[in-house]
């Protein structure tokens, strides 16, 4: 737990990063930090106002079986199928943050305090199923502050369109592309105004674009290193925040457009561009890289807890550091190209590779809950 005067003394990088107008949310979830009031604790003293998760958290947490127990014991005498008790061990946890979470989400009328959770990342390139599973997500947690993830697959994107067209609020993820995040942007007024056609409140529905950037530098950063030249590790630690500053200017664009006026004044809330993959993975890099250089007002940075430990003790907090780069991103992005390292090449491996990350880890939470229900009788099936 975190004592009053330790978050005294390091409350303030954190606080400046909120007055800037960026939400910090946490990008991590486990049983034993909600009811250990871990999670509470860093929502009173560490500014954080959100809570995000993905198939390698839920792995991670799930995977080791502390705190799991008693449930997994219940579900092994009702004899559930793993995906079964998967669902219902990931979704109790959502329901559960969000409960400890939902006095930010009312404060901030329904801006914050949202808790996300991700479809099955094995129907990422199936648009039907991944919207009957957001839907089934939706009503499981039961919660008004949940979010669901999608992911910016081809066959997301509609699926992003139709669930926002019901009224549920999106968390789409897994983006490294600008033109990916165009789409994506678009898929969000296209279901605003389906949801405006069927008579839907808008102001109720909210969504973020959760846009990648280590993993953009840890890619490209390792093709400039093959090359060698000072030309090429000069621009090292460079395309990831350019990328990302790109995109925020696309936000910026989409978001003073004519469309988005009228969506506006029926009361849709913008979608805002929520900074993911923030931890640094170069030691080189400072571990507060991925914060203090995407500091711009109506963002969200979601952080591993390291990171925000980081940003709180010597993060560099020093206002807007996005807006007045768009110029220098492009530059920087041209130079990169200009070395043959083709950026669309780059992002759409980052995409599938992403997916089959997250694949993977689902795997091998059922594989470890498989055995934990085996173990105590049961044949999961």
């Amino acid at each position: 737990m975190i004592t009053v005067t330790e978050a005294t003394a390091t409350a303030g990088a954190l606080k400046r990063l909120s007055d800037e107008g960026v939400s910090i949310w946490l990008d991590d979830l486990s049983r034993r930090r909600i009811e250990s009031g871990g999670l509470a604790g860093l929502v009173a003293t560490r500014n954080v106002v959100g809570v995000t998760t993905n198939p390698s958290i839920f792995q991670a947490a799930i995977g080791s079986g502390v705190g799991y127990e008693e449930q997994l014991a219940d579900l092994a005498v009702r004899g559930v199928t793993v995906d079964e008790a998967v669902r219902m061990m990931t979704t109790a946890d959502v329901r559960s943050a969000a409960d400890v979470l939902r006095p930010v989400y009312e404060a901030s009328g329904g801006r914050d305090g949202r808790v996300s959770i991700e479809v099955d990342p094995r129907l990422a390139h199936d648009t039907a199923a991944t919207v009957a599973e957001a839907r089934q997500l939706a009503w499981l947690v039961d919660r008004p502050n949940v979010m669901i993830k999608i992911p910016a697959t081809k066959a997301g994107l509609p699926a992003i369109t139709e669930v926002i067209g019901v009224g549920i609020s999106v968390n789409v993820t897994l983006i490294f592309s600008l033109e990916r995040y165009r789409e994506v942007t678009d898929a969000y007024l296209a279901g605003l105004e389906k949801a405006r056609a069927a008579g839907l409140g808008l102001s109720a529905i909210h969504s973020v674009a959760s846009f990648f950037v280590s993993r953009v530098d840890s890619e490209i950063d390792k093709r400039l290193t093959l090359l060698g030249t000072d030309e090429a590790l000069a621009l090292k630690g460079r395309a990831a925040l350019a990328n990302a500053r790109l995109a925020y200017e696309a936000y910026e664009q989409v978001f003073d457009g004519e469309r988005w006026q009228a969506l506006e004044g029926a009361g849709a809330n913008r979608q805002r561009p929520l900074w993911a993959s923030t931890g640094v993975k170069d030691p080189a890099y400072k571990d507060t890289l991925y914060v203090d250089e995407l500091v711009a007002p109506g963002t969200v940075n979601t952080m591993p807890e390291a990171t925000l430990n980081a940003v709180a003790e010597h993060g560099d907090v020093r206002g807007d550091t996005v807006t007045g780069g768009y110029d220098r991103a492009r530059a920087d992005l041209a130079a990169v190209e200009r070395l043959g390292i083709a950026y669309d090449e780059v992002v759409r491996q980052l995409e599938d590779e992403g997916v089959a990350k997250f694949e993977v880890a689902w795997q091998d939470l059922l594989d470890a809950v498989t055995k934990s229900l085996n173990s105590k009788g049961v044949d999961a099936e």
